[in-house]
């Protein structure tokens, strides 16, 4: 039986990733709950973005191209809403708010999301 992934990248996220590794080190996502980022995954450098017992660590993403796994945290009151559904981590174009490492970049991260099993 395959295991579908509870977060995946399309191939664009996998490729600003490798653009940003290259640029900032090992790298780290936590999904926002809302608020001012408006539910978007935020790329921080690994570490840099503080996780506790309030959150989740969903999955630890392999990218071809990054020596090291990018781990992919939601904090768990988020993963109690979103927990049937499969994370689809892309990238679109314009400036998303806070402090995610590809503001600059003029593009943004966006998570879609699908049921799992379907």
């Amino acid at each position: 039986m395959d295991v579908v992934p509870r977060v995946e990248l399309t191939p664009a996220a996998a490729e600003l990733l490798r653009r940003l590794r290259t640029v900032h080190g090992p790298l780290m996502f936590h999904q926002s709950g809302g608020c001012c980022d408006g539910s978007a995954p935020m790329c921080y450098p690994e570490g840099e973005f503080r996780t506790g017992g309030s959150d989740v660590l969903l999955a630890e993403l392999e990218i071809e191209g990054v020596d090291e796994p990018v781990s992919f945290w939601i904090s768990k009151s988020q993963y109690e809403r979103w927990r049937h559904t499969r994370l689809i981590v892309d990238v679109v174009a314009g400036r998303g708010s806070g402090f995610s490492l590809e503001a600059p970049e003029g593009v943004r991260f966006l998570t879609r999301s699908r049921v799992v099993g379907a």
